[in-house]
């Protein structure tokens, strides 16, 4: 049996272990977001219409994520103001660093946030899940972009 055949029977197994199936629609929504690692409900909804199956409706992307990240298959972050971008839960130990210029995602090791949430515990008694958090900057060659532009203005 292939790897992908045992994760989806495990899954199988851990859905109706809660009183859920693995039904054909969240087996391609799974297959979904394993696929394109990060995405939106909509960019979901087009994969899955790509897939030889039928459409699924929003609602029912929706619903089904909704459903998944219930059992923790599925975990989402909010990039944007916009919709929240899922990727499967063993695939969430990570923060997402957003470019503000270009809109690369970055991801980087959650320890990397450490520092700052030990100064929230400390100073708060804060305990924060940075897990959900995405951080807005600039990406490395954006920000080196910005800085030639600003020496070049600046040499004139």
């Amino acid at each position: 049996m292939d790897e992908r055949l045992a994760d989806m029977s495990d899954l199988g197994e851990s859905l109706r272990g809660r009183g859920m199936r693995l039904t054909p629609q969240r087996s391609r929504i799974i297959d979904a977001v394993r696929a394109l690692g990060h995405a939106t409900p909509d960019l979901l909804a087009a994969a899955v219409g790509q897939d030889g199956g039928p459409a699924l409706s929003l609602s029912t992307i929706y619903r089904n994520l909704g459903a998944l990240e219930d059992v923790g298959v599925v975990s989402h972050t909010h990039l944007d103001h916009r919709s929240p971008t899922y990727h499967l839960a063993d695939h969430a130990e990570h923060l997402h660093l957003v470019c503000l210029s270009c809109g690369a995602v970055i991801e980087s090791p959650v320890d990397t946030a450490d520092p700052f949430v030990g100064n929230l515990l400390t100073r708060h008694g804060f305990v924060a899940d940075v897990k959900h958090m995405a951080i807005h900057g600039w990406c490395k060659a954006c920000s080196a972009q910005a800085t030639e532009l600003k020496s070049e203005s600046g040499a004139q």
